[in-house]
């Protein structure tokens, strides 16, 4: 998002720090390539579209974007990252299998998270997450979530 987008989407976007200009944006995508920038990460906040109302002094701050980020991300790849991605021997097994070409709409009816609304609905992405593989358990399979199962504490180094 830019901050051209408050116009159509308003207190939906509002997150902090606030969405900036398209040169912020183009900034950013530069630091990513060059390797300044090398982790990205959601600050998933799945409000309720009246937690959202208000304007910018009373609307809540953040986007249910985790869903999508993955999608968004692949977007960036087709027209900035070249050569990324590895499988390690001795890795857990943490996979999304993606399908590139593979268009789709962001529909209200598709999202999961307990919100039920996301600022990317009408969005088409040219990519599709089709499984996801948490410590080696299909966790999400063509949107089917195994509910049963937890992943696995991160340990750093």
């Amino acid at each position: 998002f830019t901050e051209d987008d408050y116009q159509t989407l308003g207190a939906r976007i509002k997150c902090n720090p606030a969405i900036k200009t398209a040169e912020d944006r183009k900034a950013l995508q530069e630091a990513v390539n060059s390797g300044l920038i090398d982790a990205i990460a959601t600050d998933h906040a799945p409000h309720l579209l009246s937690e959202k109302e208000g304007g910018a002094l009373k609307a809540m701050s953040g986007m249910p974007m985790i869903q999508f980020s993955l999608a968004s991300m692949l977007e960036l790849v087709d027209n900035e990252i070249n050569n990324r991605g590895f499988i390690h021997k001795g890795y857990q097994a943490d996979l999304v299998l993606v399908r590139p070409n593979s268009k789709w709409t962001v529909t209200t009816d598709c999202i999961v998270s307990k919100c039920q609304w996301s600022p990317l609905e009408g969005h088409t992405f040219n990519w599709k997450v089709e499984k996801t593989f948490v410590n080696g358990h299909l966790l999400y399979d063509n949107g089917k979530i195994d509910e049963t199962y937890r992943g696995q504490e991160l340990r750093f180094r």
